[in-house]
This record gives structure tokens, C-alpha cells and sequence, in this order.
């Protein structure tokens, strides 16, 4: 008890220190705490995030930038597992650019019909397994549909519906796909396509966000306000960086469909 008491003693002298700095977690236990801050130490804990709070409500004076909450995972985990929304706001990410390099492309090329998802009375299949798939010219591609001839009619349909801007033509178990030439239309189309695109990543993300915050709130008869406060400004701060990378990469995207 007296060591846990000279603990709560020694951090707001800590606090003032130039040299102590808030990373990823949190400082190091002063001298005589009876357990690491990670692994024990309730009050060193309540003591160190009250502080982070204090400072970013002083941050938020005018002309001052506000400060960044980064609250360590391991400190939270039995609130919630700030990884897993992390991973869960990186996979929105990673499923927007995919779409981008998917169906938002000038040029089309055999690879480009690869994944369009075919669904079949078997269930739903890339397009690649069911049939092979190449170039005869810059303006034709063949799908050659011999080794699942029922599923013909279906992968015509698929291409169709791709949103790719493709009108495939049944030649029996063959199917022609001519590639329209681009014109600015087309790009112009493409763009407002990559816009729609990054509005529903959007949407996703913000429901991870909602998500994530109403668990939080299911435990503010266990902790305190303040750490319920702090973490839900930490979730939204990744949903904002989220959004940021999202930003850019409509950019980016853009400017290479538009030229």
C-alpha cells in the first residue's frame, strides 16, 4: 500500500518533466512501484491517462493544434481490442483499393476479367476458374467457357454487370468481350464510379467506428469517464486517419483516369 501511494506521489513531478514523453505506451513505472504500469498499478494507470486527457482539453485553446491521443492496447483490452478495430479499418482500405485496381481501369487486359464473380447453381466463382480467358486483339477479348459450358450464360452476365462498361457477345461456349475505346466520357464516368466507390468505404468505416465506440460505452460502469472519453477520441482519430488515406487515394485514382 505505502509503495502504491509513493507511486501516485512521484507521477504528476513526472508529468512536468521535458523528458517525459508519451509514445505508443505509457512511461516507464517510477522507482518503487510495486508492479509495471502494463501489468498492474490502477492508480499510476488512472493517474497517467487523466493527464493525457488534461492536456488535450488544454490543446484545444485558440490557435493551439490538438493534441493526439494514443492510448497503449494492452492498457484497454478488457474494454476493447483497439487492434482488431485498427485491422477492421485497414481491411475497408485494403477493399477500396483492390475495387480501384479491379474495375476502375482504362485499359482492359485478360487479367482484368480474372475475379469478376460468377454465380453458378454450384454458388459463386471467379470468373478465371471457370473459364480461360486471353487476348486475340487490343480491342477483343475471349472467354472460352468449354470446360463449363452450363455456366456460359452466367459468365456473361457477370462480365455485363461488372461495371466495366463491357458488352460481352455468346458465341456458343464462346464468349467475345469487345473493349470499348476511352474516351473522355468513359474516364469521366470511371471517376464518378471511384467517387461512389470511396463514399461506401466510407460508410463501412463508419460503421466500425459506431461500432466500436458503443463498446466502449458498454463499460462506463467499470471505468472511469475519463478514459471512456479518451478512448472514444482515440477511435475517432483512426477513423479520421482512415478517411485521410481514403482521400488521397480518390486522388490519386482520379488523376490517373482523368489524365
Amino acid at each position: 500500500m505505502a509503495l502504491a501511494l509513493r507511486c501516485l506521489r512521484a507521477l504528476p513531478s513526472l508529468l512536468h518533466r521535458p523528458s517525459f514523453a508519451m509514445t505508443r505506451g505509457l512511461p516507464r513505472a517510477p522507482r518503487g512501484c510495486p508492479a509495471p504500469l502494463l501489468e498492474g498499478c490502477r492508480q499510476c494507470v488512472q493517474q497517467v491517462l487523466l493527464s493525457r486527457q488534461l492536456a488535450t482539453k488544454k490543446a484545444k485553446g485558440k490557435g493551439q493544434s490538438q493534441a493526439k491521443v494514443n492510448i497503449s492496447a494492452a492498457l484497454v483490452e478488457d474494454i476493447i481490442n483497439l487492434e482488431e478495430t485498427s485491422g477492421d479499418m485497414q481491411a475497408v482500405i485494403e477493399a477500396l483499393k483492390e475495387d480501384f485496381s479491379r474495375n476502375l481501369s482504362i485499359r482492359t487486359s485478360p487479367g482484368a476479367l480474372d475475379h469478376i464473380t460468377v454465380m453458378t447453381k454450384d454458388g459463386k466463382f471467379p470468373l478465371n476458374q471457370l473459364g480461360q480467358i486471353s487476348q486475340k486483339s487490343p480491342q477483343l477479348l475471349i472467354v472460352n467457357m468449354t470446360s463449363f459450358p452450363e455456366s456460359t450464360a452466367a459468365a456473361a452476365k457477370a462480365i455485363r454487370e461488372s461495371g466495366m462498361n463491357l458488352n460481352p457477345e455468346v458465341d456458343g461456349t464462346v464468349i467475345r468481350v469487345p473493349v470499348p475505346k476511352v474516351t473522355r466520357e468513359h474516364r469521366e464516368s470511371l471517376a464518378k464510379l471511384a467517387k461512389q466507390s470511396t463514399n461506401k468505404s466510407k460508410e463501412a468505416l463508419r460503421k466500425v467506428r459506431s461500432k466500436s465506440i458503443t463498446q466502449v460505452k458498454k463499460s462506463k460502469n467499470k471505468v472511469s469517464e475519463d478514459t471512456i472519453w479518451l478512448l472514444e477520441k482515440q477511435i475517432q482519430q483512426m477513423a479520421d486517419e482512415a478517411a485521410a488515406e481514403m482521400d488521397k487515394l480518390l486522388a490519386a485514382k482520379t488523376k490517373e483516369l482523368l489524365g
